[in-house]
């Protein structure tokens, strides 16, 4: 494994980081209780272990046949999948960052709500989810192949969570939200 897959799993831990601190935050600012578990980060840190581990396990010779879980080891792939995995997390965080006290609420029970579309939301509905699908599409390319399997199991969980949650903002903001959903994709600019 290149110094891009490590730093693909440093940058991991750095979201997770970011991700308890900014939740920790919102919950002290607001009184919410932080259900930690309903995290995506969380889930995807879980996931970064997992790697970590299967990679330890490569090394010391425990795993046999490799080539099934084999770390990535051209310099060219791992730069390109870091970069991927580092923009895919910036955008997770700005996106987060751009709601601020609102993330974690409930759209729809909240008087005070107001609709986010600006900064990473100008360009499409769910940035959040955005930035780490392609943070672990990054991961797959600069890492291990191994990352494909969060992208497969949470990216149907993502979309599934983004249909949810338009249908709650549907309902919230009834004349301002379908004009935002025309204006924008809801993953992909332009495309999705």
């Amino acid at each position: 494994m290149t110094i891009f897959g490590w730093l693909v799993f440093a940058l991991w831990l750095a979201l997770l980081a970011c991700w308890v601190l900014s939740a920790t935050a919102v919950t002290r600012s607001t009184g919410c209780r932080w259900i930690w578990w309903r995290e995506i980060a969380m889930r995807l840190g879980f996931f970064a272990l997992v790697v970590l581990a299967v990679r330890i396990a490569v090394a010391t010779g425990v795993l046999p046949n490799t080539g099934l879980y084999a770390f990535n080891s051209s310099m060219i792939l791992g730069l390109f999948g870091f970069v991927c995995a580092l923009l895919g997390g910036g955008l997770a965080i700005a996106a987060r960052a751009c709601l601020g006290r609102i993330w974690g609420r409930p759209a729809a029970n909240e008087k005070d709500t107001e609709l986010v579309t600006t900064g990473p939301y100008a360009l499409v509905r769910h940035p959040l989810y955005s930035g780490l699908l392609f943070a672990i599409l990054g991961s797959a390319i600069g890492q291990s192949v191994l990352w494909l399997l969060p992208l497969i199991v949470y990216g149907p969980y993502f979309i599934q969570g983004a249909r949810r949650e338009e249908k709650l903002l549907i309902d919230r903001f009834p004349d301002r939200y379908p004009a935002y959903m025309k204006r924008t994709k809801m993953l992909l600019p332009f495309v999705l």
